[in-house]
């Protein structure tokens, strides 16, 4: 019998940004960075594993800089869950996941993000959070990127820009 500690048991979910995150400035027009989706998301999908949660910076992952993929990879150490869920955006997220997959943790951590915001109507936001919440429970130790319904090796993976979705790529 498989026994896990309460602390391997507990997901910790952190927030970077990314299009998941926008919302719609109706004065301005554009999309900007105000409060997490995510408790909102978590209670909306009735999530009953404990769970933690922070953010760590609100960036576009165009804008993040490898300082911030520092402070990600900080509180993944800093953690006491053996569980990780980020929430990142889409165009960078396999660098920070190769910052996460070099430090090698002893623990699960998938990315995940958005090709539309959350507020908006056909948002993949609430599946990808729901999907990666239900992933990390059953993954191995490692790092891995959850987008589209799939899971991806942080190492085998890329965005194919044209076709707006992630697929396997050759290992880097």
């Amino acid at each position: 019998m498989l026994l896990l500690t309460v602390v391997e048991m507990t997901l910790h979910i952190i927030a970077t940004g990314g299009t998941f995150e926008k919302h719609y400035d109706e004065i301005s027009g554009r999309l900007v960075f105000g409060e997490s989706h995510i408790p909102s998301l978590m209670k909306r999908a009735r999530v009953s594993l404990p769970y933690t949660f922070e953010t760590v910076c609100m960036l576009d992952s165009l804008d993040m800089q490898e300082s911030d993929r520092l402070k990600i990879r900080e509180a993944c150490a800093m953690s006491p869950a053996g569980k990780i869920v980020i929430v990142h955006g889409t165009d960078t997220m396999r660098e920070t996941a190769a910052v996460l997959g070099k430090a090698a943790f002893q623990k699960t951590i998938v990315l995940t993000g958005a090709m539309i915001p959350c507020e908006f109507d056909h948002s993949d936001a609430l599946f990808n959070l729901g999907f990666a919440t239900g992933a990390v429970q059953l993954l191995p130790n490692g790092v891995y990127v959850l987008m589209n319904g799939r899971v991806f090796d942080w190492e085998r993976v890329r965005k194919n820009r044209r076709e707006g979705l992630f697929e396997e790529a050759d290992k880097r």
